[in-house]
């Protein structure tokens, strides 16, 4: 067997978390394999590069000389891309999105603040999904959520940047709902309620709400879920189901938004790139053109208007 990049940035990967486990979560693969694939590679080099104890992996003296060459290689190739890119500007950028109020308005924002740069867009629903073509090359950046402690394991490519550092969740409810005349709804009154998620939804959100309902006193009946988005709206509208939604949503046909008193549950927006591919400048651009979409849509619910104007350090950053 040839060593290959990937090769590489497994090996890389495995030293930097110290664990088979970690590292196989990071560059989204199982442990199994990944530990096959290290024994391939340890098979083409003639020697175990990893001792195996009780506290994780630790690289042996043939697995350091292999990390030290690795990493010089990686960071070339690094530089490469992005010299290349850098000497053709024209190119078009591939962005993966898991942010749907974002996308018709962060369009607008790239026309403008990177005119003539040719962009292209995909909408998907799984973080995980996006951060694996990101690794492999089918995306040059990413932008998507994260909720509560929740931090999405990136590839060794990827660089990224805080679009918003912290933003709070609400509550979509049925517009007939009892809760929908109070302008604040306490989360332990959501107890006898059926929830609606994402099929697919990887962010965090499902065991942030799990735990938030816990400190409340309950545990939330997740009886839905699909990665249909009308879908999810009608099962809300229909008193079937509520929801947790971004503040910058619109109410649809049916429902309503609401706060969640003592903010429970925050998110953040986070741009992710591969620095082979875009330019600090690109990357910059990008972030900006995020920011203001998200700005643009700040005064979408009077209760999210409010709360941002008392978090003035939780702005997107412009610059």
């Amino acid at each position: 067997m040839q060593l290959e990049l990937r090769h590489l940035q497994a090996v890389r990967r495995i030293a930097e978390s110290g664990s088979l486990t970690t590292a196989a979560r990071r560059l989204g693969v199982s442990q199994p394999a990944l530990s096959a694939q290290l024994r391939r590679i340890e098979r083409a080099v003639g020697g175990e590069l990893f001792t195996r104890g009780p506290h994780g992996v630790e690289p042996t003296e043939l697995g350091r000389f292999v990390l030290a060459k690795a990493r010089r290689v990686l960071s070339e190739m690094d530089s490469l891309g992005a010299e290349v890119r850098g000497r053709a500007p024209g190119g078009p950028l591939r962005l993966g999105c898991i942010l749907l109020v974002l996308v018709d308005g962060l369009l607008d924002r790239t026309d403008t603040v990177m005119a003539g740069q040719e962009l292209t867009v995909d909408v998907g629903v799984s973080v995980t999904a996006l951060v694996r073509a990101l690794a492999a090359g089918q995306y040059d950046a990413v932008l998507y959520g994260e909720v509560n402690e929740h931090r999405v394991a990136l590839p060794d490519c990827a660089d990224t940047r805080t679009v918003v550092p912290r933003e709070p969740f609400c509550v979509r409810l049925a517009a007939d709902h009892p809760l929908a005349v109070r302008d604040t709804v306490e989360l332990a009154d959501l107890a006898g309620e059926q929830w609606l998620a994402l099929a697919e939804d990887d962010d965090g959100g499902p065991e942030a709400l799990v735990e938030a309902c816990a400190r409340a006193g309950f545990t939330p009946r997740l009886r839905y879920r699909t990665t249909d988005r009308q879908l999810g709206h009608e099962l809300v509208a229909a008193g079937r189901a509520v929801a947790l939604t971004q503040p910058t949503a619109s109410a649809t046909a049916g429902t309503v938004l609401r706060p969640l008193a003592s903010t429970p549950l925050t998110g953040r927006v986070r741009l992710a790139w591969n620095r082979s591919t875009v330019t600090a400048a690109q990357a910059g651009l990008l972030h900006r053109a995020a920011a203001l979409a998200y700005l643009a849509v700040v005064d979408t619910n009077a209760f999210h208007r409010a709360w941002f104007n008392e978090h003035p350090g939780l702005h997107p950053v412009l610059d």
